[in-house]
């Protein structure tokens, strides 16, 4: 009998003392080593072990933010939206100015929609830029289109209507019409890629408008990206462009460089946006540039005689009711052109509203 006890004792005994030892094996001493040690993970698509221990750190260690914000991408990776944004309402109840969690919230909420909300639009479009010197021009789009989200990425179609008219002495009234697509494919949680292709059979439009970016998910909010621009009027026209990004909490920054490759040598250009939050899709943008090249497409034959600018717009977007998005905007730049002798200087004004609306929710 006391030898069955002994036994018994050592069976029970055995199983808590090895619970005890994995306890302490799972003890984290050092929670900066675990919170790069999960990250590596996360960032290696092991998703499932990288939740796991992130939600042990944060157990642990539940005043470590980093640590929180981490679970609620990991989570979100994992397509999990509701927990990922809990997870970070958690640490703004506490600390409601975290620039991190700030934009993690909106991340999150981004890719939910991107993955739950929007299915299919249609879209339309009205835009002008206007100058008087040294003719009066106007120049003016209309466009009408379709968009739709795939698992991949979105993608859109349009037909853009464009309308030329001139003073009396150029005597110019012409409209022509061009088709383009765009797509926005999503590489990776860390790489996504802007492509687009458009073309005209008109003499204003560009022939040919191509144009492709490649964007890199860095920590800590910063992005960069790369890309090329080409154009085909009379003959070909390649604009290179890098840029860094910046989210920082209800802000959005970013400095682009531009490369126009001339036949008299590459001319740069640069533009510094800003971009002010007032929700996940509400915000205010503040476009400042200078330079040759321009942040937005050739869209006429006339821009290519452009010596260079210093421009400045203003852009408002919002939602409203969750299926209608409107963008608008107006835009002034001081313009050095060729003329007659050398070169002058121009006002040039533009202006434009963009509606896209929801026709079916996933």
């Amino acid at each position: 009998m006391p030898k069955r006890l002994i036994l018994l004792f050592v069976g029970f005994l055995i199983p808590v003392l090895l619970n005890v030892s994995q306890l302490r094996a799972q003890e984290i001493t050092d929670p900066e080593a675990e919170y790069m040690r999960i990250r590596t993970m996360a960032f290696g698509g092991e998703y499932a072990d990288a939740a796991v221990a992130a939600r042990r750190l944060v157990n642990a260690f539940p005043d470590y933010g980093d640590a929180r914000v981490l679970l609620g991408r990991i989570l979100a990776w994992q397509k999990d939206y509701k927990q990922a944004a809990a997870v970070i309402d958690t640490l703004l109840m506490k600390d409601p100015d975290n620039g991190d969690a700030l934009e993690a919230r909106r991340d999150i909420s981004l890719w939910s929609k991107e993955n739950t909300a929007v299915a299919t639009d249609v879209r339309t479009g009205y835009s002008f830029d206007y100058f008087t010197l040294p003719y009066t021009r106007f120049w003016q789009v209309i466009s009408a289109g379709a968009g739709h989200r795939f698992n991949w990425g979105s993608a859109a179609a349009a037909i853009n209507m464009g309308n030329l008219i001139t003073d009396e002495a150029t005597g110019i009234s012409a409209t022509e019409f061009q088709v383009e697509a765009e797509a926005y494919p999503r590489i990776s949680n860390q790489n996504y890629a802007y492509v687009a292709y458009a073309y005209s059979p008109g003499t204003h439009f560009p022939t040919h408008r191509a144009a492709f970016e490649l964007w890199q998910i860095l920590p800590k909010g910063f992005a960069i990206s790369g890309g090329l621009n080409y154009y085909y009027f009379d003959r070909n026209i390649f604009i290179g462009l890098v840029s860094l990004e910046k989210y920082a909490g209800k802000y959005w920054f970013s400095g682009k460089c531009f490369i126009y490759f001339k036949d008299d040598g590459p001319r740069t250009s640069f533009y510094v946006n800003a971009r002010r939050y007032f929700n996940d899709f509400d915000y205010l943008q503040l476009t400042l540039g200078t330079g040759t090249a321009p942040d937005e497409p050739f869209g006429i034959r006339e821009d290519i005689n452009r010596l260079g600018a210093n421009s400045i717009r203003l852009a408002y977007n919002f939602n409203v009711k969750g299926k209608l998005n409107v963008k608008i905007g107006a835009g002034y730049s001081r313009e050095e052109y060729d003329a007659e002798g050398g070169t002058a200087q121009r006002d040039r004004f533009e202006g434009f509203v963009n509606l896209v609306y929801a026709l079916k929710m996933k």
